[in-house]
């Protein structure tokens, strides 16, 4: 096979930069398409602030196993808790085999969790915990033989962030080529007004706990739809090149309706955004506010692709769908 670096392309839509994972087996741009999307998991209630979301899925043998949080409105419960469901189809997922509470993790909110198969077998748990009382996020992990055995009374906070200075959450980890990587985002927190905006920061560990920051990773574009922040999802290396799929504003109003976009780089320290400047995001909801965030996808025996992501329903609910490419 000829390995492909780095180009740029014109889609029906909008300059690319090529790299393989951006495309599915058809060779078209591998980004959603809500038209084909399909239910995994109903959302805990109808109207705006009731969610299930936030997917982190891993492929075994077996199945799917898909980690996402469940919300209620601001002042009925937030992110009230993560739960962990298998399905062997990627699709039909059953009642969970894990469910972790905000109160067994004493905090105010759950956000995205991030599930890893280890090299040696086991898994980790990673889950984003809002501090009592302030905007600060940090992260804590747990570990366990198998999905179904975490338990979160032995747990450690893995990215503490700074109450005063800066919180951090939604980690995507990877192992690869015999190193840990981790894409986090953000939040500043010295002034109250602005601690919605948002980064994606890029660390690098030995062993997946102990993290060594490398600087941003990647930014929002002035005027541009992803203006306000950009928040990592999803990232997948391919030759020379990395590949991530993240979730970007224009505007403190559109916090919680992000749409997805496309970022690529050679160095996974650097991604640079894929839309032109006036351009669109890759994929958003057909529904009111249009968001569609915190895609993740998994690769499949005979080179298809599942792809999961939370997505605005026409009752204002998100709902957690999957589609096959």
């Amino acid at each position: 096979m000829i390995e492909l670096s780095l180009l740029v392309l014109v889609t029906r839509s909008s300059w690319i930069v090529y790299n393989p994972y951006m495309f599915d087996s058809n060779n078209e741009a591998l980004v959603p398409r809500p038209g084909d999307a399909v239910l995994a998991i109903v959302p805990p209630g109808s109207g705006p602030g009731y969610w299930a979301g936030c997917p982190s899925a891993v492929r075994t043998e077996d199945g799917v196993y898909l980690a996402y949080r469940l919300r209620r409105p601001i002042g009925d419960g937030r992110g009230y808790a993560v739960a962990i469901a298998f399905a062997r189809d990627g699709v039909n997922f059953g009642a969970p085999v894990a469910v972790i509470t905000k109160e067994a993790m004493d905090t105010e909110s759950l956000e995205r969790p991030e599930l890893v198969r280890l090299p040696d077998g086991g898994w980790r748990l990673y889950l984003s915990c809002a501090t009592f009382g302030t905007k600060h996020w940090r992260v804590e992990v747990t570990e366990a033989a198998r999905p179904a055995e975490f338990d979160v009374r032995c747990r450690d906070v893995v990215l503490p962030g700074d109450v005063t200075k800066r919180g951090v959450k939604d980690p995507v980890v990877q192992h690869h080529a015999g190193q840990w990587h981790m894409w986090a985002t953000i939040h500043p927190l010295a002034d109250p007004l602005e601690t919605d905006q948002m980064t994606t920061e890029y660390a690098t560990s030995a062993d997946g706990l102990d993290w060594t920051w490398q600087g941003t990773a990647l930014c929002g574009r002035p005027g541009e739809w992803d203006a306000r922040g950009t928040r990592v999802t999803a990232v997948r290396f391919a030759g020379q090149g990395v590949t991530a799929f993240y979730d970007g504003r224009a505007s403190a109003a559109e916090n919680y309706e992000e749409r997805t976009g496309v970022a690529v780089g050679t160095d996974p320290a650097a991604l640079i955004a894929t839309s032109p400047p006036g351009a669109g995001p890759a994929a958003a909801s057909p529904y009111r506010g249009g968001g569609l965030r915190y895609l993740d996808l998994v690769d499949l025996p005979g080179g298809r692709t599942r792809l999961y992501y939370e997505m605005t329903q026409p009752d204002g609910s998100h709902a957690l769908v999957t589609e096959l490419r």
